[in-house]
C-alpha cells in the first residue's frame, strides 16, 4: 500500500505519536500512542498508562475506551486504529471484539521487546490467520518516526519498563 506524503493517514498517525510523547514528560506507561479514526475523523487519542497500577491500560484499549464513551457503543465499525507500536495479544483481541476496520502500525512487536518491554512474540498477522479475524493490517506505516519514540525513550531518565 503506497500512502502519499500528505495523505490524512499521517496526521493520524502523528496522533498516535504526539500522544506517546506524552509520556516522556510525566511517565505513565511506555512510549506507545493509539488514534481511533471514524470517516476521516478522530474519534479518540489515547496513550500507555500501565504504570497508573492496570497492567490492561495500553495505548489501544484505552483509545478503544474513549471511543466506545465518546460514539455511546461498543461497536466501532468503520473505525481505524493507528499505533504506534504493533498491538500486543490483548489490544489485538479488543480490536478485533470492538470490530474496528484496520490497524496502521509503525514500530514491531519486536521492535518493542528489543526495547526491553516484556511482549508476547506473536504477530497480528498470526493472531489474525489462527483466528480467521477480518481486520485489515497496514504494518510498518511510518515504522522510523515510530521507532524514534523507542530510541528516544531509552535515552529518558528515570523510565520504567514493564
Amino acid at each position: 500500500m503506497t500512502i502519499k506524503p500528505d495523505a490524512p493517514e499521517r496526521r493520524f498517525m502523528f496522533r498516535a505519536i504526539r500522544e506517546a510523547r506524552r509520556n516522556f514528560a510525566r511517565p505513565d506507561g511506555g512510549p506507545f500512542g493509539a488514534c481511533i479514526v471514524k470517516d476521516g475523523r478522530i474519534v479518540a487519542t489515547a496513550r500507555n498508562t500501565v504504570l497508573r497500577n492496570d497492567a490492561t491500560c495500553h495505548a489501544e484499549v484505552n483509545a478503544i475506551r474513549k471511543a466506545s464513551k465518546r460514539l455511546g457503543t461498543f461497536d466501532l465499525t468503520g473505525c481505524e486504529i493507528y499505533s504506534t507500536t504493533e498491538p500486543c495479544p490483548m489490544c489485538f483481541g479488543a480490536i478485533h471484539w470492538a470490530r474496528i476496520v484496520t490497524v496502521y502500525y509503525g514500530a514491531g512487536i519486536r521492535d518493542a521487546a528489543k526495547a526491553g518491554f516484556h511482549e508476547l512474540r506473536i504477530s497480528n498477522a498470526q493472531m489474525k490467520a489462527l483466528g480467521r479475524s477480518k481486520i485489515r493490517l497496514v504494518p510498518g506505516f511510518m515504522r522510523a518516526e515510530c521507532l524514534e519514540l523507542f530510541e528516544s525513550w531509552l535515552i529518558l531518565p528515570g523510565r520504567k519498563l514493564y
